[in-house]
C-alpha cells in the first residue's frame, strides 16, 4: 500500500514539472515570436530602396541608411580579419602547445572573464585606449578594435572546444609518419576543427551587428558615406547605433522600426547559418 501511495505521488510530481516545462516552452516561444512579429510587422513597411540605397540629406529632408550599411559591414570585415587570427591562434597554443595546465587555466579564466564585462566598459576602455591614448580618435577602426576585445573570448573558446573533439589517435598516427609538430596541426587538426572556427566566426557576426554601447564611445554616429580604407580612418554609424540616434535623438521611429526588422532578419539568418553549418560538419565527421 505504501509502494502504491509513493509510486503515484512520483508519478504526479512527474506530470506537474512536465505541464510546468511545456507551460515554459510555450511562454519562451510566444514572446520570441510575438518579438519578431511586432517588429516585422512595425518595420518592413517602412523599408523602401529609397532608404535603402541613398545617405541621409538635411537640406532636402531625405532619410537614407547605406552609409549605416556600409559601416556595418566595414566594421565586420575589420573585426573578423583580426579577431579569427588571434583566437585560432591562442585556442591552438593552448590545446597543442601549452604545457604547463596552470597557464591554461589562467588564460581560460580571463577568457571567461572578459567575456562577462558588460559592453559599456568596452566602450569606455577602447575610447581611453584607442581613441585617445593612440590618438585614433573617434573612427570605424577604433570600434572594430574594441570589438576585437569583445569578440575575441568566443572564437578562442568555440575553436578550442572544437579542437578537443579531434580524436588524439589522428595526432599519433601522423607523429608515427615523422610529421611535425606544426605539419600535425596544419594537416589533421585544423581541417577537423572547421566547424568550431566557422561557429565561432557566425557567432562574432552576431555580436558585432548587435553590438551599439561599445560603438557608441568609438566609432561615434555619424552619417558619411566612405569607401572601406577611408570610412575606417573615420567616424561612422553601423545600423544598432543608428537605430538609437534615430529612435532616441530624432524621434523617427518609422526608420528606427525598418532598422530594426533589417537587423532582425539579419540576426535569424545568422542563426539559421550557424545551425546549418553545425549540422553539415557533423554529417560531413560521421561518414
Amino acid at each position: 500500500m505504501e509502494h502504491k501511495t509513493i509510486s503515484g505521488r512520483r508519478k504526479a510530481y512527474g506530470g506537474v514539472m512536465r505541464v510546468l516545462m511545456l507551460f515554459s516552452v510555450a511562454v519562451t516561444c510566444a514572446l520570441a515570436l510575438f518579438l519578431i512579429g511586432y517588429v516585422l510587422y512595425k518595420g518592413v513597411p517602412n523599408l523602401s530602396w529609397e532608404l535603402l540605397s541613398t545617405k541621409p540629406s538635411y537640406l532636402s529632408g531625405t532619410i537614407g541608411i547605406l552609409p549605416d550599411i556600409l559601416n556595418t559591414i566595414y566594421v565586420v570585415i575589420a573585426t573578423l580579419i583580426i579577431v579569427l587570427p588571434l583566437g585560432v591562434g591562442a585556442a591552438i597554443y593552448l590545446s597543442e602547445y601549452a604545457g604547463s595546465k596552470r597557464l591554461v587555466a589562467v588564460i581560460e579564466y580571463a577568457a571567461e572573464t572578459l567575456s562577462g564585462i558588460p559592453s559599456i566598459i568596452y566602450g569606455l576602455v577602447g575610447m581611453l585606449f584607442f581613441c585617445q591614448f593612440l590618438n585614433m580618435k573617434t573612427s570605424l577602426l577604433a570600434g572594430s578594435l574594441t570589438l576585437v576585445i569583445m569578440n575575441l573570448p568566443t572564437v578562442m573558446r568555440t575553436t578550442q572546444e572544437s579542437l578537443k573533439t579531434v580524436p588524439q589517435s589522428y595526432r599519433e598516427g601522423a607523429f608515427g609518419l615523422g610529421a611535425g609538430k606544426w605539419r600535425v596541426v596544419r594537416t589533421v587538426v585544423l581541417p577537423g576543427c572547421v566547424d568550431g572556427v566557422v561557429t565561432g566566426c557566425i557567432l562574432s557576426v552576431g555580436r558585432i551587428l548587435g553590438e551599439t554601447a561599445a560603438l557608441l564611445y568609438t566609432a561615434g554616429f555619424a552619417h558619411a558615406l566612405y569607401g572601406f580604407f577611408d570610412g575606417l580612418q573615420n567616424a561612422g554609424a553601423t545600423l544598432t547605433v543608428a537605430l538609437y540616434v534615430y529612435a532616441k535623438e530624432q524621434g523617427e521611429f518609422e526608420v528606427a522600426f525598418a532598422i530594426a526588422s533589417i537587423l532582425m532578419v539579419l540576426a535569424l539568418l545568422i542563426n539559421l547559418a550557424a545551425s546549418l553549418t553545425g549540422k553539415y560538419f557533423k554529417k560531413r565527421r560521421s561518414l
